[in-house]
């Protein structure tokens, strides 16, 4: 039995890998796949059970229709496009479905808004129209009657993010992968020249080259580990749960204020209550295989804080009235928050680094479930030396190296 000392503590070494891969959410358990696809020899360690961050308390959504023009939609049509092909190598049913999205409009100056929007995402050859006020409600006839129209995006997509993840681990598995869970990472070791050496977890090590962080709102942590600092923080959302009931809409429907309060838009005021505002409420409506619905959303800086707020409960249920009046009549059984891991430009870090051998894939604040295939993807060509799918320049952790990023402030 070969034994070593390694920080103090006595280890036994019982494993090697090519690339180890840290965290058990969509986005590991997608980078898992990808490489166990290419025979490489990975092993994926996560701290808790799979699904039991992020992943586990979100909704599921595969969207272009919320996504910025250019980069940020074309990345994210690329891993839509994914989602069919990879339902059809697993084994386990994941709930993938294309039903489309709509974006609620509320005003004339949000359609002129929400038109060239439309027209932006039409040129790159999206599938989105804009309807009228006589032909969203026509679609949707519980909206409320001073909705003024709607965009439609045909192609988005739901799916059960938890069947996602572990259709991916047993689809790594089957591919010769090892998943070790419940197991926390304590340390990376270097070799002399700085490049990754080592992963240790409790009790032992895994010896290995290469290590893909992959930790959502614990990657800063784990880039600590190796000297590097890693601008993403946690940014809470909380979400209420209906009775089983009548299908209040066929399909997921958000408020076009919802762009606004995702990104930030200083130029935007929306006709919102002052906790509204503060707490980032934006309708976020999504219907379920339950024959229940979900209610969204919100977005506030609590650190790792996980418990519901009866002030922003309510708030996000005051704005689903608004959209939907029938709502107030429907029972709400249970709430939950989780945390997405945020970055200050919004967009995720998929990366080499420069530390050797060590990779980042986090911080997908809310598009985690949508990207994951794409991040998998890109990860294991990076691992490979192969050419990126999508020119990947944007999305380089160096982007941050001559800002002055604080990942403790709010932005």
């Amino acid at each position: 039995m070969n034994w070593i000392l390694f920080c103090g503590e006595r280890m036994n070494t019982t494993k090697t890998a090519d690339v180890v891969v840290i965290g058990g959410g969509v986005v590991g358990t997608a980078i898992a796949y990808f490489l166990a696809r290419k025979n490489i020899d990975v092993i994926l360690v996560e701290k808790g059970a799979i699904t039991a961050g992020t992943s586990g308390r979100c909704e599921g959504d595969v969207l272009v229709c919320d996504k910025e023009p250019g980069f940020d939609s074309r990345l994210t049509r690329l891993s839509q496009d994914l989602f069919p092909q990879i339902e059809n190598e697993l084994d386990d049913d994941i709930g993938w479905v294309q039903k489309g999205s709509l974006l609620a409009i509320e005003n004339e100056a949000e359609m002129e808004a929400a038109k060239t929007l439309c027209s932006q995402l039409a040129a790159e050859g999206l599938p989105v129209r804009i309807l009228d006020k006589y032909e969203v409600h026509e679609d949707e006839p519980y909206l409320a009657p001073d909705i003024v129209g709607g965009m439609e995006t045909d192609c988005d997509g739901s799916l059960n993010p938890m069947a996602l993840a572990y259709g991916l681990v047993n689809g790594a598995k089957k591919r010769g992968a090892k998943v070790l869970t419940h197991r926390a990472v304590t340390g990376i070791g270097l070799d002399a020249n700085g490049g990754v050496e080592r992963v240790v977890i409790e009790g032992e090590e895994i010896l290995t080259k290469q290590v893909v962080n992959a930790a959502g709102v614990w990657a800063a942590e784990i880039g600590k580990l190796v000297g590097l600092d890693i601008p993403i923080k946690p940014r809470q959302g909380q979400m209420l749960v209906a009775e089983r009931t009548f299908p209040v809409a066929r399909r997921k429907v958000m408020e076009f204020g919802y762009m606004m309060a995702k990104f930030d838009s200083e130029g935007y005021v929306r006709q919102v209550t002052p906790e509204m505002k503060k707490y980032g409420v934006a309708l976020v409506f999504e219907p379920t295989e339950a024959q229940n619905f979900l209610v969204g959303s919100s977005r506030r800086f609590v650190g790792m804080d996980t418990s519901c707020h009866i002030d922003v409960l309510r708030a996000l249920a005051q704005r689903a009235i608004r959209f939907f009046p029938v709502i107030k009549d429907i029972r709400i059984i249970r709430s939950y928050a989780g945390l997405r891991p945020f970055t200050p430009d919004h967009l995720p870090i998929i990366s080499e680094t420069e530390v050797p051998g060590f990779y980042v894939a986090a911080g997908h604040e809310g598009d985690g479930i949508g990207l994951s295939l794409i991040t998998g993807k890109l990860i294991s060509q990076m691992v490979c030396d192969e050419e990126p799918e999508i020119p990947i320049g944007a999305l380089k952790l160096s982007r941050f190296k001559n800002k002055l990023v604080n990942p403790s402030q709010e932005s």
